[in-house]
């Protein structure tokens, strides 16, 4: 993967690329950072074969935006099979990985698949300086998690942690000082180098049950993925500490704490989050989105065997 900084790089990756008629796909919230063939501007999308169609003459994909923008234009790369570059405008690690997930308008989950021709990533903090408060620390949490999952998943292995601690640094420290002053520039950018970090993480090692809560949930009730892993994430910290206390303890320590649950804690409290039952998750789902959450990848490669019973215990807790 070709990763940039600035967008004015973003001509010469193209470039380098061999790409000379990219199609965007973006909310029409954002203008075409280069010259474009055609572009998809309805995001969320589960029209994913109406959205292949519109790319025909083009010969990459150009994704700008949050998770949904990325994720969709990973969908469309399985079927058209366009090489993706993305220029993310949150934290939310979604450039990293070739899996996705298709969500309509309503952001439901309407499917998903792996498979996305990952080709190229540009950052620029400055398309990041007009994200609210709640999206800032939800796709930030998201990023968190990442890197706080990547050090004891299944997959996990040495080039990942090193990716994982840096990541947990970066956003540790940086986090509430870009909730404290939105337009800082440097904090912006220092909190997207790490999501960067943290999304490397992810892309080597994995997820694990914390996301496959967020992923379930949010799909289910339509609710963004970064607030449900800021929800999600202390709840797996705990049900797994008995059996990867050692890595947790490296990620606290990443973190500069020797309370790494409490620090995530009060990370995810900057964003001023409610609980399941404030986002309209009804108590008598509990246990039908802890069997959904339970066969998610995410859980199977999870240190510690979670069954449906004990996901509903961890449902309780955040409901």
């Amino acid at each position: 993967m070709k990763v940039r900084w600035g967008l004015a790089e973003l001509p010469g990756l193209l470039d380098e690329l061999g790409s000379k008629r990219p199609f965007l796909v973006a909310s029409p919230r954002w203008e075409p950072p280069v010259e474009v063939v055609g572009r998809w501007s309805e995001v969320p999308s589960d029209r994913i074969d109406e959205a292949a169609q519109a790319t025909e003459g083009a010969d990459a994909l150009l994704a700008l935006g949050g998770g949904s923008a990325i994720d969709l234009a990973k969908a469309i790369s399985v079927e058209t099979g366009l090489q993706v570059v993305s220029v993310p405008t949150t934290y939310s690690g979604a450039e990293w990985t070739p899996s996705f997930g298709v969500r309509d308008l309503d952001r439901k989950r309407r499917g998903g698949g792996s498979g996305a021709d990952l080709a190229g990533i540009v950052y620029d903090p400055e398309l990041t300086v007009g994200l609210p408060r709640a999206e800032t620390v939800g796709t930030s949490m998201n990023a968190l998690a990442h890197a706080a999952e990547a050090l004891y998943v299944e997959g996990r292995n040495p080039e990942g942690d090193q990716e994982a601690l840096a990541g947990a640094a970066l956003i540790s420290e940086w986090l509430p000082r870009v909730v404290e002053h939105p337009d800082d520039l440097e904090a912006r950018r220092q909190l997207l180098e790490g999501a960067m970090h943290a999304g490397a993480a992810l892309a080597s090692a994995g997820l694990g049950l914390g996301h496959a809560l967020a992923q379930t949930i949010g799909g289910r009730y339509g609710l963004p993925h970064g607030t449900m892993n800021a929800l999600s994430l202390p709840q797996a910290l705990r049900f797994n500490d008995p059996v990867a206390g050692e890595e947790i303890a490296r990620f606290g320590e990443a973190m500069g704490t020797d309370d790494p649950i409490g620090r995530v804690e009060e990370l995810a409290r900057l964003g001023e989050f409610g609980r399941l039952r404030d986002y309209g998750v009804p108590e008598d789902d509990l246990m039908a989105i802890a069997e959904a959450s339970g066969v998610r990848p995410g859980a199977g490669a999870n240190p510690r065997p979670a069954t449906p019973a004990a996901i509903v215990e961890l449902l309780r807790a955040m409901w």
